[in-house]
């Protein structure tokens, strides 16, 4: 396994839909260790298994992705702020705009997640209490909204930073479930949202997909801090 997670990856995992690639890449996950995260971002992992349990469930995964778009909206709003404050360097302001475009392409990302769950969660009947599957989660969201805001507005590396341990952390979590639910293989993936996501033979390597989403979403974030550091 180790030997695995060291060995070339295969650059084609970022847009593959290829269940060998999907399936090569999960154990690379698996196999890595975990990123080491900061305090904020271990508060609310702790705070999500105090609230849902330890166990992985598409309830949680859902809760999941509820939060995870926020970030981006966090960014986009700064953005938006800073635009409007630096129109007079049309230059420099693009460059805000497009990182505008990328913010918002990367929260339509994790809105796809968040449907197919949902859609996932009512097709199976799964029981759920509009308390702790409706509220919390939009409590959570504006809370975790805020503190990437902030830490956003006095360095904007430390708000990619959160991101990529909250991404990270969601990469292995959909992967250690996929492990875990080996009937997920024979399982297909059905959904009226095919279309826009893309067409998967089980929902296996559906979730494989989603977990290297996750992936390419914590790269982006340490690439920008990376940028950070030496621009």
């Amino acid at each position: 396994m180790i030997g695995q997670a060291n060995a070339p990856s295969d650059p084609t995992w970022q847009t593959s839909r290829d269940p060998a690639i999907l399936k090569a890449e999960q154990q690379r996950t698996l196999a890595a260790p975990r990123r080491r995260c900061g305090l904020p971002a271990r508060l609310l992992f702790v705070t999500m298994d105090l609230c849902y349990g330890r166990r992985r469930t598409l309830s949680k995964f859902k809760v999941l992705e509820v939060v995870a778009r926020v970030p981006y909206q966090a960014w986009e709003h700064v953005a938006y702020i800073a635009m409007t404050h630096t129109y007079g360097r049309p230059h420099f302001a693009r460059r805000i705009f497009e990182f505008v475009v990328e913010a918002r392409r990367l929260q339509d990302n994790e809105q796809w997640h968040l449907l197919i769950l949902e859609e996932m969660v009512q097709s199976r009947r799964v029981g759920e209490s509009f308390f702790w599957h409706r509220i919390i989660p939009q409590i959570l969201a504006f809370a975790y909204y805020h503190v990437s805001w902030l830490l956003y507005v006095i360095k904007p590396a430390l708000s990619y930073g959160l991101n990529a341990d909250f991404e990270d952390h969601a990469e292995h979590e959909y992967m250690e479930f996929v492990r875990e639910n080996p009937v997920l293989e024979r399982e297909p993936f059905l959904s009226d949202f095919q279309q826009e996501y893309g067409s998967f033979p089980s929902c296996a390597v559906l979730f494989r997909r989603i977990a290297l989403d996750e992936r390419l979403h914590k790269e982006e974030s340490l690439e920008r801090i990376a940028h950070a550091r030496f621009s």
